[in-house]
């Protein structure tokens, strides 16, 4: 029988940082207008950093139940407008925040499925919605009344479809709308509750339009297309006026546009990384330009002289108006997180491993110390050798390789390992004094297999197939005399590494997708797809309780305090759970992730604990409990001690 003693009264856990960035969103990265502040979306989080300070100071608004679509800020900075996608026929929210407070000030729902853009009016007072392709409507919201004013189809079906929107500068009460086929401005009157279109005469111009943008005196707006030309509108007479570039027009369209205020001049990003500064005025022709990586989704002012560009690959790049050349600010991964690990007894560093790449991380700014990249190859699981002088990495083309975690250069690497893709890594102590080691992997063919690794060559020896799927985790004990390894087949096998052969066997009516050893060794825990994580007896693979973790979904990772007294697991369900383990209870829960988690994992100081996503985010959490990191280090020498007096007698 399984426990289900999920404990009403649990305690939040703290989120003291996160590494990550959505830049994959349009329009997800601002500058506030009180310069202090940069503020960007992270999955379901939006996230403020104050740059004015030395030690990384992060807010975080957590309040959506799903990945967030769209973001604004006031022109005034009081107030930032969020919203989400949701699923088909559910109502999407829309969550008006304080930026003073860093609360919720109102919230909205109407749109179902998703909300494509939003904008605030000119004077804070409105709030102008347009939800995705199967709600197609325009909402326009009294702010400090918290009702909706207005609704309006934003096209018919024979117009296209309605992508973006932007609010005038000086009248309120106006705003346009674009998309495929589809440009209009519209006016509303908020005491009627009535609002009027008006379609823009393009002539025989036909464009799908991205991205629009209203200039300071509501004269004219700039809008970017797909095509990769921009188009001036003329808002008194709602005539198309002309588009720019004349000759060369950007690769993938226009994704974004930024106004320089107080010039004729306009800065665009498009999609194949170009960000070029143009003429407003005469043949609108490119006066400077650079090329940075990724799609330039979003594009801020971060004073008079630069620019921040925030890219489709999680990048942020600063760029010097007078130069016109890019600087890498930050990054981080775009694409899922695989795995996660420390050095031995070093929790000052970690390193994380993507689809794209490889990273280390310093803890304690969350900066990148190093990126390491194999071209078209995803990384699926990663592990340090015990003296941390190499990063030893599985990838899905069936090889191990080696990295210097300093300098990234590669040490060494195993063709072959496995038949498709390496899943899971484990790594011996160091055997003698030339520093050789053993390394124990899995892949996908469902094989277990025993490296020799010297200085000077990597040697199979052993092959231990009895996994009938991928292995998803192997963990190896403390002595290097055995390793147990969990598989996607429900099982569970003890493995003999002197004997090298099966000694225990144990099955789950489940995708298993972690196993843990507990401190002492004397038990095991497991996790997999059927919610429940489960304690077993390590001597005879005997069942001893289960507890149900999770209410609907699958947990992936999982990890033990060194004293024993608390296990941390995370999983689809996108929270992270610390539970007691004598007990078996929740005590303590972190919110925050918008995808499932992939795997946790508590840093060897006991401090803190990672948790990686599919959206690629890294969360730090702070661990509440003090854990004695030597607990089971006297029990093991009174052991010794008791066995030498025994044997000497």
């Amino acid at each position: 029988m399984a426990d289900n003693n999920e404990n009403e009264e649990y305690k939040p856990l703290k989120l003291k940082s996160m590494i990550g960035y959505s830049g994959n969103i349009p329009h997800s990265f601002f500058k506030h207008p009180d310069g202090k502040h940069l503020v960007y979306v992270l999955g379901s989080t939006i996230v403020i950093n104050d740059v004015t300070k030395s030690e990384a100071s992060k807010d975080f608004l957590l309040g959506h139940s799903n990945s967030i679509s769209c973001m604004d800020i006031s022109k005034s900075g009081k107030y930032i407008a969020s919203s989400q996608v949701t699923h088909m026929g559910f109502q999407a929210d829309i969550i008006v925040w304080d930026f003073e407070t860093r609360q919720q000030y109102r919230k909205f729902s109407i749109h179902k499925g998703k909300v494509q853009s939003l904008a605030f009016s000119c004077n804070d007072r409105y709030l102008i919605t347009l939800g995705g392709q199967d709600d197609n409507t325009i909402v326009v919201w009294d702010i400090e009344k918290g009702k909706a004013i207005c609704g309006v189809p934003a096209s018919k079906d024979s117009d296209g479809i309605a992508l973006n929107i932007c609010s005038y500068n000086l009248h309120e009460n106006c705003f346009a709308s674009c998309g495929i086929s589809t440009l209009r401005v519209w006016e509303f009157d908020a005491e009627k509750r009535k609002a009027q279109m008006f379609d823009i005469n393009m002539g025989q111009i036909k464009r799908v339009i991205e991205c629009c943008v209203v200039d300071s005196n509501d004269e004219y707006m700039y809008c970017g297309t797909t095509t990769g030309d921009l188009l001036k509108i003329n808002l008194h007479t709602k005539l198309f006026r002309q588009s720019g570039p004349p000759k060369e027009r950007f690769s993938l369209g226009i994704i974004s546009i930024l106004l320089v205020p107080d010039s004729d001049k306009v800065i665009v990003g498009s999609g194949d990384g170009t960000v070029a500064m143009m003429k407003t005025t005469g043949k609108m022709n490119i006066i400077n330009k650079v090329k940075i990586e990724g799609k330039v989704t979003s594009l801020c002012f971060d004073n008079k002289k630069r620019i921040l560009a925030g890219t489709s690959t999680s990048s942020l790049y600063m760029i010097d108006l007078k130069t016109f050349e890019a600087t890498l600010k930050n990054t981080c991964h775009f694409s899922e997180v695989n795995d996660v690990c420390f050095p031995e007894n070093c929790s000052s560093i970690f390193a994380t491993a993507s689809n794209n790449d490889i990273r280390i991380w310093n803890i304690l700014n969350c900066e990148e110390l190093l990126k390491i990249t194999v071209p078209n190859l995803h990384c699926k699981c990663l592990t340090f050798n015990k003296d941390g002088n190499s990063l030893i990495t599985g990838w899905d083309d069936g090889k191990i390789r080696a990295f210097g975690p300093q300098s990234g250069r590669l040490q060494w690497e195993i063709n072959d390992a496995h038949k498709n893709c390496v899943t899971a890594l484990t790594v011996s102590n160091v055997i003698n004094n030339y520093r050789d080691y053993k390394i124990i992997s899995g892949g996908d063919d469902g094989c277990v297999r025993v490296w020799g690794i010297t200085k000077n060559y990597q040697v199979l020896e052993n092959n231990l197939k009895e996994h009938k799927g991928t292995v998803t985790c192997i963990k190896i004990k403390k002595n290097d005399k055995e390793c147990v390894s969990s598989s996607a087949d429900g099982s569970t096998i003890f493995w003999d590494l002197e004997r090298h052969v099966r000694s225990q066997v144990v099955f789950a009516p489940s995708f298993l997708k972690a196993v843990v050893y507990y401190p002492d060794e004397s038990q095991i825990l497991t996790s997999g797809t059927d919610r429940k994580v489960a304690y077993w007896e390590s001597f005879d693979g005997s069942l001893i309780r289960e507890i149900e973790a999770s209410q609907s979904d699958a947990i992936n990772g999982l990890d033990i305090t060194a004293d024993g007294k608390f296990f941390v697991c995370g999983g689809s369900d996108k929270l992270v759970k610390v539970y007691r383990y004598e007990e078996g209870d929740s005590v303590y829960i972190g919110v925050g992730h918008s995808t499932e988690i992939t795997k946790v994992i508590m840093s060897p100081d006991q401090q803190n604990i990672i948790s990686i996503s599919v959206e690629g985010a890294i969360y730090i959490w702070e661990f509440p409990e003090k854990v004695d990191l030597h607990t089971f280090d006297a029990i093991e020498e009174e052991q010794s001690l008791l066995l030498h007096n025994s044997i000497t007698n």
